[in-house]
């Protein structure tokens, strides 16, 4: 039976003026996947001020702090990944992004300031700690299909200590401040990519008869594209195909002979995903060929599913009720976003969780939007909520 375990509960107001000061600083310095120099360096000077050793330089910029207890006893990993994105921010603050084109518009600055606040309160109280809290800042989650995770544990960061369960923490502006999202099983889905080249033969706009138009090839694949959800998938079953991109043609009158069209296809389980695949590769080959055209096909398999082991899932959900209450924890659909989290949970147990931001007042601006924003006084019981979990872990592991 454990002996004791530190109660965060209620602590996040300790450590709330340096989480928000922290993620404010890093929203105004974004830096984009694999660029995150300053970031990574900022959050060196943090953990050597918080007195948390640390190594880095995992694929360029990861680092992982460790956090060893007053006694022996498991292994626990809570992960931030650092980057931003390439978007123009819309939202005017004091700490609005100071570089143009970048902008932290996935909640990162916040997940990289939660788990120093987590780290500080830790390592405060690491002599009622029964075994060790490994802090993983990953960069490049948004550099799908590579991301980051394979790549940090590819360059070693769990060869000295390996984790026994693993945790994410993501904020979701879906949900209202002050609730966690989690579930069992699946939680967020698969993410793959396509780039199509359409290729037939170019000719002036009033003789078509004389051309191969790559504009309706494109435009006929496209329409069929969208028939795998609706004829091929079951209706039971969660499936997005998505075209976000279409480029080709020369001017008003004339016919184009190539025409580039991307997008996404998104699934919650293995089947429907090489369902998916395969479907996606029979229509624009046989769509092309009827029509008299070709077609290259570039289909990237990204980050699988993300799914929760049910046991620490109901762990995340059993330490956020008892600090904030059992509304705090309503039941949530999985979500068709991908995530690199998914590449830990296949090597390690743990689970993913959405940390509920939403604004008050006002609908949401969703991830990824140039408006997004979030409830800053969520923070600091998001780092409350992080570090009890990973006490709550170790203290069940010792039982």
């Amino acid at each position: 039976m454990y002996k004791e375990r530190p109660d965060f509960k209620g602590m996040g107001r300790v450590v709330e003026k340096e989480i928000l000061a922290i993620r404010r600083h890093l929203h105004q310095c974004p830096e984009l996947s694999g660029e995150e120099w300053e970031t990574s360096a900022f959050i060196e000077k943090k953990l050597q001020e918080y007195g948390i050793p640390y190594t880095k330089g995992y694929a360029g910029t990861g680092i992982l702090g460790v956090i060893d207890g007053g006694r022996s006893g498991a292994t626990v990993a809570l992960r931030a990944d650092i980057d931003a994105l390439p978007i123009e921010e819309k939202v005017e603050s004091a700490y609005q992004s100071k570089y143009k084109g970048k902008m932290h518009a996935c909640g990162h600055d916040a997940h990289t300031a939660m788990l120093l606040g987590a780290g500080k309160l830790l390592m405060e109280r690491k002599g009622q700690i029964a075994g060790r809290v490994l802090l993983v800042f990953q960069p490049s989650e948004e550099d799908s299909p590579i991301g980051g995770a394979q790549p940090v544990m590819d360059d070693g960061i769990f060869d000295q200590y390996r984790p026994d369960v693993i945790f994410g923490q993501h904020v979701w502006p879906d949900l209202p401040s002050g609730t966690v999202g989690v579930r069992d099983g699946v939680m967020m889905g698969a993410s793959d990519r396509f780039r199509v080249t359409f290729y037939g033969m170019g000719g002036h706009a009033s003789m078509p008869h004389q051309t191969t138009d790559a504009v309706t090839i494109a435009m006929t694949v496209i329409n069929q594209l969208q028939t795998i959800v609706s004829r091929n998938v079951d209706p039971l079953s969660a499936a997005v195909l998505t075209v976000g991109k279409i480029e080709g043609g020369y001017r008003y009158n004339v016919i184009a002979d190539q025409v580039t069209v991307e997008g996404t296809v998104r699934t919650l389980d293995e089947e429907n995903r090489n369902l998916m695949k395969e479907r996606f590769h029979q229509i624009v080959r046989d769509g092309t060929h009827a029509m008299g055209g070709k077609a290259k096909i570039d289909y990237i398999q990204g980050y699988p599913p993300t799914v929760n082991h049910t046991r620490w899932a109901q762990r995340v959900r059993k330490t956020a009720r008892a600090m904030f209450g059992d509304a705090s924890v309503p039941q949530v659909n999985p979500s068709l976003g991908g995530e690199d989290f998914s590449r830990y949970l296949k090597q390690y147990p743990g689970a993913f969780f959405w940390l509920g931001v939403r604004p008050k007042g006002g609908l949401p601006k969703p991830l990824h939007d140039p408006h997004f924003d979030l409830d800053e006084d969520a923070l600091a019981p998001g780092a409350e909520l992080m570090a009890q979990v990973a006490v709550d872990t170790l203290a069940e592991w010792e039982e």
